[in-house]
C-alpha cells in the first residue's frame, strides 16, 4: 500500500468516525427531549438531524459499495469507526422507540379530541318528519389517521 492510500483511508474513517459521532449526539439530544416531554425542542433540530442522516446514508451507501476504500487505514481507525456506529445502533434504536412514543401519544390526543367533538354535536340526521332538511352544525372536523 501506498502512503497515500493509507493517508485517505485514514482521513476517510475518521471522517466517518466524526460524522456518526455528531449523528449520535444529536439523536441522544433529541431522545432527551422527547423522555423530557419537550418534542418541539427535536422539532426545532430536525434540519441538522436530517443533514447529518443523509449525509451519514450517503457515506455508507459509498462504504457498502466499495470497502476497500477503507482497507488501508490503521486497525484503530477502523476500530474506532465500528465502536462509534455500534454506539449509534444503539442509540438509534432507543430514538425510534422515543419517536413511535411520541407518535402514539400524539395520535390519542387527536382521537380523544375527535370523539369528544362527535359527541357534542349528536347524532346527524339528514332530514326531519317534514321532509325538509335539519339544521345542522356548520362546524367540520376532518380526522386523518396517518401521521
Amino acid at each position: 500500500m501506498t502512503e497515500a492510500a493509507v493517508v485517505n483511508a485514514r482521513a476517510r474513517v475518521r471522517q466517518l468516525t466524526d460524522l456518526t459521532a455528531r449523528l449520535t449526539a444529536r439523536l441522544v439530544e433529541e431522545s432527551k427531549a422527547f423522555e423530557d416531554r419537550r418534542p418541539q425542542d427535536a422539532a426545532a433540530t430536525l434540519g441538522e438531524t436530517q443533514q447529518l442522516a443523509n449525509a451519514y446514508r450517503r457515506e455508507s451507501a459509498q462504504v457498502k459499495a466499495d470497502p476497500s476504500v477503507l482497507a488501508a487505514a490503521p486497525a484503530a481507525d477502523r476500530m474506532a469507526l465500528v465502536k462509534a456506529t455500534q454506539a449509534f445502533e444503539a442509540v438509534l434504536s432507543g430514538h425510534a422507540r422515543a419517536v413511535e412514543a411520541a407518535r402514539i401519544v400524539s395520535e390519542g390526543l387527536v382521537k380523544t379530541i375527535v370523539a369528544e367533538v362527535a359527541s357534542q354535536r349528536g347524532s346527524p340526521s339528514a332530514y326531519g318528519a317534514s321532509g325538509q332538511a335539519n339544521a345542522s352544525d356548520g362546524r367540520a372536523v376532518a380526522f386523518n389517521r396517518t401521521a
